[in-house]
């Protein structure tokens, strides 16, 4: 089975398909997108070829995240595992006579190709728990809640950085208040969206002292694996974390 990824190295919010996209759209046997309203482009791109037999895999809809919602379900270590566990089903729903080596690849994938991003994961949910953070975006969130820390930047400043919109004076100076009262023991933000607000926020996290940690929208470096790209950001959260707590 061919892969193919239409994952964009720009904005994906901004995307617009290709007559290329189109193509290989139209020719696909299986396709996973995300949904939640995240690649729009790509839900008309399937109903202007309707393929016969085709499957596709829509993350926001498996996970039970509807319009809305947060869409960036990639940096949710459950819906890793849950997106995981249905392309191995998939898999062997289209090729039963092959179902026991899907499920030694899913297995091997996780046990093995991931083991490093999984290990991370138990070992700051262990010593960090309950630690409170704060981000400069809703990317984060998941994954905060993920590692269970404790998410104190207002949920209204994520999402607007998100969705591109202004942030009210009112979360901006909760903020504020937060990094000067070293409320938050580290601040994460994503460095593909670094507005001036964003930048102002690190400046002062670092002045006072707050460890800052970054993470990507994309693959970073674009050549990445999924395992390279988040295990490196969780090391950097991991590093932050224990620069914050002295250890």
């Amino acid at each position: 089975m061919r892969r193919t990824s239409r994952l964009p190295d720009t904005d994906p919010h901004d995307y617009e398909a290709t007559a290329a996209d189109a193509r290989t759209v139209a020719g696909t046997g299986y396709a996973i997108v995300n949904g939640i309203g995240y690649d729009a482009w790509a839900d008309k791109l399937f109903a202007a070829n309707p393929g016969s037999g085709r499957t596709e895999l829509k993350v926001g809809d498996l996970v039970g995240v509807k319009p809305g919602g947060n869409p960036h379900r990639w940096y949710s270590p459950a819906d890793v595992h849950q997106v995981i566990e249905q392309i191995a089903e998939d898999y062997k729903k289209a090729d039963p006579a092959d179902a026991a080596y899907f499920g030694r690849r899913k297995t091997d994938f996780e046990t093995r190709d991931l083991a490093s991003y999984s290990t991370l994961i138990s070992e700051i949910k262990g010593k960090y728990h309950g630690t409170p953070v704060g981000a400069s975006e809703s990317i984060v969130t998941p994954l905060v809640q993920g590692l269970g820390l404790k998410m104190l930047t207002p949920e209204t400043f994520l999402h607007a950085m998100s969705e591109g919109t202004d942030p009210t004076a009112k979360d901006k100076a909760t903020i504020d208040h937060q990094i000067k009262n070293k409320q938050i023991r580290i601040y994460v933000y994503n460095s593909q969206n670094s507005t001036p607000d964003v930048q102002a926020q690190v400046k002062e996290a670092k002045d006072a002292g707050i460890p800052v940690a970054t993470v990507t929208e994309t693959l970073a470096p674009a050549i990445a694996t999924f395992r390279q790209w988040q295990t490196a950001q969780l090391q950097g959260i991991r590093q932050a974390l224990a620069k914050a707590a002295g250890r």
